[in-house]
């Protein structure tokens, strides 16, 4: 079997499609997810994305009228989950809710939380409330001190009292306001990496921990592995951990996953109209090809009058983060 090394380190990765017995294809497209710009109130060490304050990065109106035109187009889009750096903070977002709910599909909000409090902002939580989104927030430890080390100083804090607030509109008590917390592994200090922990007694953790300290009640808890991705990736690379950890990831690679994964029902669009399998292919300029090899685009999309082009996924070795364990994926788990 052919090995991809890695330089630095001398270790051989196993190409991840010769990990699989079959070509990793598409099946029938239900959910599009958008990534609406770089520019985000906080810049999280783990950040695939590599958003900050400082990017300026976000969709056009131009590519925001093709996303709602793609919006009404195709009803078997179900579900229109919307991402960042906060999303809230790009061009188009209420725009996009707006086609969204007209058309009736569930919307997804990926939200930090703390960018209620930034300056013009504070109408975020009754504006997703009355359209009923479903928050899906980042609380990567339900220790304070893990959340800020990862994400900045005061953020658990302002954390907290932003799900005290979602909770006080109903949010995760009303069955048609869902309320969602991503948790991330801390990023690793040396080769004894670890998966995330058992998805279903972590969520009883976090609930308990956060029902008794904070009165907070939430829906789910999603664990999602730290993609060798981005910042998560330049950190690894400073630590000269990027190949060992590639290998610890293969090491745990699950063929039960790959049934469920997340690229294979999804269309990741970016702020410029570029269409991908996910948001880690994205983040890595990796893009969807179409039967005929061509790059693809929300145009090229609206004028094939489909959204079933991509024959095969395309993949690299970060592809085994989502396949290592339980899997890994937007909705946590995948096993």
């Amino acid at each position: 079997m052919q090995t991809q090394s890695l330089h630095s380190q001398n270790i051989k990765i196993t190409p991840f499609q010769q990990k699989l017995s079959q070509p990793l294809t598409k099946t029938a497209i239900s959910v599009l997810q958008i990534n609406l710009g770089k520019r985000c109130n906080l810049a999280c060490t783990h950040c695939h994305v590599e958003a900050s304050p400082k990017r300026t990065e976000e969709l056009s109106p131009e590519i925001c009228e093709q996303l709602i035109e793609l919006i009404y187009k195709f009803p078997e889009i179900q579900i229109v989950d919307l991402t960042g750096g906060a999303p809230e903070m790009n061009y188009g977002f209420k725009p996009l809710v707006a086609a969204a709910k007209k058309t009736g599909k569930q919307v997804i909000v990926r939200s930090n939380l703390t960018i209620y409090f930034a300056d013009g902002f504070g109408d975020l939580p009754e504006y997703f409330a009355e359209n009923k989104l479903r928050i899906v927030a980042s609380l990567p430890c339900y220790l304070a001190d893990n959340v800020d080390k990862m994400r900045g100083s005061g953020v658990f804090d302002d954390s907290i009292k932003a799900l005290q607030w979602l909770n006080r509109l109903g949010y995760g008590k009303e069955s048609d306001l869902i309320l969602d917390l991503v948790y991330n592994p801390q990023l690793p200090k040396s080769e004894k990496f670890s998966l995330a922990p058992e998805q279903t007694n972590l969520e009883k953790a976090y609930k308990m921990f956060l029902q008794e300290h904070f009165g907070i009640v939430f829906n789910n808890l999603f664990t999602i592995t730290n993609l060798p991705v981005g910042r998560t990736k330049m950190y690894l690379e400073r630590q000269k951990l990027y190949a060992s950890y590639l290998q610890f990831l293969e090491s745990n690679f699950n063929a039960g996953t790959v049934e469920n994964l997340m690229c294979r029902n999804q269309l990741s669009i970016d702020y410029l109209g570029n269409v991908y399998d996910c948001d880690f292919n994205q983040m890595m300029n990796l893009p969807a090809k179409s039967h005929n090899g061509e790059t693809l685009t929300i145009a090229s999309l609206l004028a094939a009058g489909s959204l079933d082009l991509i024959d095969e996924i395309q993949t690299a070795a970060y592809c085994y983060g989502c396949t290592a364990g339980c899997g890994s994926s937007c909705g946590g788990a995948l096993v």
